[in-house]
């Protein structure tokens, strides 16, 4: 036996030495027979490597498995064994130890190689389906692909784990069982993200692109990416928000996606006239006023009605019609009415009202109810400052005057001279 034993460790030697040679020379050639043989496949069915399951990423992590592969198989050749594990270890005890520890730690990188290319094929399904598809920005699948990926990294750890230990999988899970409600508090957040992603997605609530507002996270702008447990926002000021997913679900938020569907987007301002200007129409001021060409059909004027009543006979000959004695801040409603009416960036199919609101300390509001067809910001901000210029511009042709807070560097009005001691 002493003479027999340096030569089995030489013949331990000799296999072992050809086992990593081969390990390397499949590692060699793995990249280059792998990448030619998908190369040839993908360029007969006329698919680059660059989308889906061919990606070059899914071929790179792919190819770790074929040296472990050969370390798996080639274990028990290298080490001269010809008979079972039992034979083995009668024959020398510490080649059954060797022999075990080679084939589990091989078989536990095989099944992480396994798992890291399922992971890169779903990463590889959704860049194809982000960049292919229209429906990804309403129907985004990252959150999935995440709880995807989290999934297939449990089950390879467990994998893992029960082959390192000489367990069976199955058996190794059963007894984890116990750790249910551990693993629960553990992955909380994730269970609550995972729900409220399913919601958001099924229900439509949130796209990439949309403009948000979520008071509780001071968040004001474009959704930019939505994942399983936060939703980005960039704020107007190019600050990004981060919003935990499952509160879009627990609180309140505005979504003004529907502002930018329906092309439309809402003016609602008032100006405050002072109470003092409002008076009735003088002898001649509705010539005058006519040349307004949006606001001579809709008022009219009796010259009859001094005391601003309706009169029995507005003598136009027919007898109980009266036409009542318009003031210069109906005229003025009239106007910006037709005004709106006609300007072309009016939006004409949705609600234009102009309306006088309850007089207060401050005046007469005097409010513009409409819709713009500009829907972004610019544009929009552009015309309802065009429309308010133009209105403030235009009140003294109808002997109206803005209410404006009296500062220290305003001259005295003319009522207040005459009330002024001498």
């Amino acid at each position: 036996m002493e003479e027999s034993l340096p030569l089995n460790w030489w013949h331990l030697g000799i296999g072992l030495g050809a086992l990593f040679v081969l390990a390397v020379l499949a590692d060699w050639m793995k990249s280059r027979v792998i990448a030619k043989t998908f190369g040839r496949v993908a360029s007969e069915a006329r698919i680059s490597l660059d989308d889906g399951p061919l990606d070059k990423m899914v071929l790179a992590r792919l190819a770790p498995i074929v040296p472990a592969l050969v370390v798996y198989y080639g274990i028990v050749p290298a080490l001269g064994v010809t008979g079972s594990e039992a034979e083995a270890g009668e024959e020398a005890p510490y080649l059954i130890f060797f022999w075990t520890l080679v084939r589990r730690l091989a078989a536990a990188y095989i099944a992480l190689t396994i798992a890291r290319t399922i992971v890169a094929v779903l990463d590889s399904f959704h860049a194809v389906y982000h960049r292919t598809s229209p429906a990804s920005a309403a129907k985004p699948i990252k959150s999935y692909m995440q709880v995807a990926t989290l999934t297939v990294y449990v089950i390879a750890g467990v994998v893992i784990v029960a082959v390192l230990l000489g367990r069976s999988p199955v058996a190794f899970l059963s007894g984890v069982g116990a750790l249910a409600a551990v693993l629960m508090l553990i992955f909380r957040n994730t269970l609550l993200s995972l729900a409220a992603s399913v919601q958001i997605t099924s229900n439509d609530i949130v796209r990439i692109g949309d403009w948000v507002e979520v008071p509780h996270a001071n968040a004001d702008g474009t959704v930019i990416d939505i994942d399983l447990h936060m939703v980005r926002v960039q704020n107007w000021d190019k600050t990004i928000a981060t919003i935990p997913t499952h509160r879009l679900i627990g609180d309140s938020f505005k979504n003004w996606r529907g502002m930018s569907e329906s092309g439309g987007r809402r003016i609602k301002r008032a100006l405050l006239i002072d109470v003092n200007s409002i008076r009735f129409l003088e002898d001649g001021e509705f010539q005058e006023l006519s040349r307004f060409q949006t606001g001579q059909a809709h008022f009219a004027y009796n010259p009859d009605d001094t005391a601003g009543r309706d009169s029995p006979d507005s003598g136009d000959g027919v007898e109980g019609r009266s036409v009542r004695r318009s003031t210069n801040l109906e005229a003025f409603l009239e106007y910006v009415e037709g005004y709106l009416k006609t300007h072309p960036k009016t939006h004409q199919q949705m609600i234009l009202m102009v309306r006088q609101l309850a007089p207060g300390p401050h005046g007469v509001p005097v409010e513009v109810y409409c819709f713009s067809n500009a829907t972004e910001w610019i544009e929009y901000e552009a015309f309802q400052s065009e429309v308010f210029s133009h209105l403030f511009a235009v009140l003294p042709a109808f002997g109206l005057r803005a209410f404006q807070e009296r500062s220290g560097s305003d001259p005295p009005r003319r009522e207040d001279s005459a009330l002024a001691p001498s």
